[in-house]
């Protein structure tokens, strides 16, 4: 076991050693000292064997923190494996454990839309402050149920122009110009149109990287072809894309995600349709496995840790208006790169 030696010479026993010990992560450790009522019993209990093993003696940091009020949050999210909600949920942890505060985790059922009461129930504690990621419905929906007076934050998708924005506090990045601008590029390279595989949206509304599709084409007078769902996952774009990338007439293919589109680098595979001769494909995220796919691909880089950091900024601020403004999140950026080049025929 890895210690660090104390002022004597004698090896000092540190949060990871417990967090080690007890099979859980250090936060975990951090909660049980600071009393944190999110940590189940069981759990507890082996957090507090291993400290009593070990002999561990939190430093007088943490046993100031833990002589004050615990100050901790909740995040309502449906997914924790999607890579902008994942991201996002590392931004809102990093930024609280910067300031003290502990983090909670509840996963919402994707296909279960909870009630008032049930929602109230997941939370750490009655009047918890929220942060929901709100990029699905289940997000959306959560974030309607949460009691008036309880302090939210909620990352959501950016709303529609003309759209009623909520009271609560909302962060969001710009899909919608994202997406136009990897629209723009793909005709910049003498494609005839662009095709579109979507995410489900969070709402009855057109979603915003749909939105900022359209707009692409229709600033460049481009034929609109009828969007085509292709879920969230390397499997549901594969599905979704088999047909269409069969045709030959389809030479430039937006994705919703990178996952998406990396099921449709496959489909273009099995169909004999080269990347990026016979077909451009662009997507969206830039998930760190986008520059090693063969061919990298082209996608949209958007800062959903820097989302996360923002949410827990506003949330923080709504607690103690001292606390400091939030840094704004980098613009979304088009990171070109292997997936998309020229029609054939044209010079690009």
């Amino acid at each position: 076991m890895h210690t660090t030696p104390d002022s004597a010479g004698a090896p000092t026993v540190t949060i990871r050693d417990v967090a080690r010990v007890a099979g859980v992560s250090y936060q975990t450790v951090s909660r049980v000292i600071n009393g944190h009522a999110s940590v189940a019993d069981a759990t507890r209990r082996r957090v507090e064997d291993a400290i009593d093993s070990l002999g561990f003696r939190p430093n007088r940091a943490a046993r100031e923190l833990a002589g004050k009020a615990a100050r901790s949050l909740t995040v309502l999210t449906s997914d924790t494996s999607l890579y902008g909600a994942a991201s996002t949920l590392r931004g809102i942890e990093e930024a609280a454990r910067t300031a003290c505060f502990a983090v909670a985790v509840t996963v919402l059922d994707r296909h279960a839309v909870p009630d008032r009461d049930e929602l109230r129930t997941r939370l750490a504690r009655p009047g918890e402050p929220v942060v929901v990621i709100a990029f699905d419905a289940p997000g959306v929906h959560a974030l309607r149920l949460l009691p008036a007076d309880t302090p939210v934050v909620a990352a959501i998708e950016r709303p529609s122009d003309g759209e009623a924005v909520s009271t609560r506090s909302q962060a969001w990045l710009d899909d919608r110009i994202a997406a136009a601008r990897a629209t723009r590029h793909l005709l910049g390279l003498g494609h005839r149109t662009v095709h579109y595989l979507a995410l489900p949206s969070s709402t009855a509304q057109v979603a915003q990287r749909t939105l900022g599709w359209l707009d692409g084409l229709r600033a460049a007078g481009a034929p609109e072809p009828p969007e085509v769902e292709g879920g969230w996952t390397p499997r549901t774009g594969y599905l979704a894309a088999r047909e269409l990338v069969a045709n030959p007439s389809v030479t430039a293919v937006l994705c919703g995600n990178d996952d998406v589109a990396a099921g449709v680098m496959r489909a273009a595979r099995e169909a004999g349709r080269h990347i990026p001769g016979d077909l451009s494909v662009a997507g969206f995220d830039d998930v760190p496995l986008a520059a090693f796919l063969a061919p990298a691909l082209t996608t949209v880089r958007l800062d959903f840790e820097g989302l996360g950091r923002t949410c827990f900024g506003l949330l923080h601020r709504l607690l103690d208006p001292s606390a400091p403004a939030p840094d704004p999140c980098d613009e979304p950026a088009l990171v070109v790169r292997e997936s998309t080049g020229p029609r054939r025929g044209t010079s690009g």
